[in-house]
């Protein structure tokens, strides 16, 4: 898509511009070591997307993209050590490298660095952005306990998960779109709605991420296989199974879901029953679903469809990817 390749190409010029010279070098190397290695670099160019979308300057969101960019590695750093995931994208874990403290405070250095970028905003906007910016983190945190919650209470519902998620990835995508929108003035019934597409979005970006754990091609998708299975986490792949699995099959799920370990066999299992029950068809159904709500707000937004169909465009590029 040409409109990606473009913001991609203003935040890769941002992101070579405020790489980190500072000493000592064993604290910032490995933060220049997560922000080069590009990823899709998807929130920040929702930040400009968004800002474009309502006629703003690019020039103005640029460093408040970057400052979603910046946290959103850190939030990346710390659930790596969290996941003792070896692999991010392909390469080496800053933690795997590093080793967890030099990993730890490098996160820490993004997470301030990001507050940062806000600081050349007009205070009515700085106030606005930064109100949005922390409460979005703590929502995140709160979504991530909730997450290592899962993987030790039993009764977990679909409310529950959905909560989970919508905190934990939906609402950064979300307050990205917010952020750009209110810096290129937008009333705030439109921002709202911007959000509130963003957010849905993220859920379906999420959903479609559990899937791809299972389903996906691990060698496009850049993780562990079936990682989330050996990490007894309750995603919506092992909420609808249980739903739909018969007595046996749920005995199986509750025995596997039990113990943490790298046995060949519980991933064996766990999938023949993910397979059996057709999980993967009703996830997807379920990626559509919250794909047209979040269609549904961008309809609520008084601009032309020509300055929409870049959302929409993004939207399924997002939701049908195989990594």
């Amino acid at each position: 898509m040409e409109f990606i390749d473009r913001y991609e190409e203003v935040i890769a010029q941002a992101v070579q511009k405020y790489m980190f010279r500072n000493q000592p070098s064993e604290l910032y190397e490995p933060m220049n070591y997560i922000i080069s290695h590009r990823g899709k670099r998807l929130r920040p160019i929702m930040v400009l997307m968004a800002n474009e979308l309502f006629g703003g300057e690019m020039s103005k969101a640029i460093k408040p993209a970057l400052a979603i960019e910046y946290f959103h590695n850190f939030t990346l750093i710390h659930d790596d050590i969290m996941d003792d995931a070896p692999l991010r994208r392909n390469v080496p874990t800053i933690h795997t490298l590093h080793g967890i403290n030099t990993a730890i405070l490098s996160g820490d250095g993004l997470l301030l660095k990001a507050y940062s970028f806000f600081e050349d905003l007009e205070p009515k906007l700085f106030k606005a952005c930064v109100r949005i910016f922390t409460h979005t983190g703590i929502l995140l945190c709160e979504g991530q306990q909730y997450d290592v919650n899962f993987e030790t209470q039993k009764d977990v519902t679909y409310e529950d998960y959905i909560r989970m998620i919508t905190y934990k990835t939906g609402i950064l995508a979300a307050a990205a779109f917010e952020i750009g929108a209110i810096i290129a003035g937008a009333n705030t019934e439109e921002a709202k709605a911007i959000f509130n597409f963003g957010k849905h979005i993220g859920i379906a970006f999420q959903i479609k991420d559990d899937y791809l754990d299972v389903f996906g091609n691990m060698e496009q998708f850049g993780k562990k296989h079936a990682g989330d299975i050996f990490e007894n986490k309750k995603t919506i792949l092992y909420l609808l199974a249980r739903e739909y699995a018969t007595a046996e099959e749920k005995n199986e799920l509750e025995f596997w879901y039990a113990k943490k370990t790298n046995n060949i066999d519980k991933i064996y299992g766990v999938e023949k029953i993910f397979r059996r029950t057709k999980i993967d068809q009703k996830v997807l159904a379920l990626i559509q679903k919250h794909n047209e709500i979040a269609q549904g707000y961008l309809d609520k937004i008084n601009v032309s469809d020509e300055k929409k169909k870049p959302f929409i465009e993004l939207a399924n590029y997002l939701l049908k990817r195989e990594s």
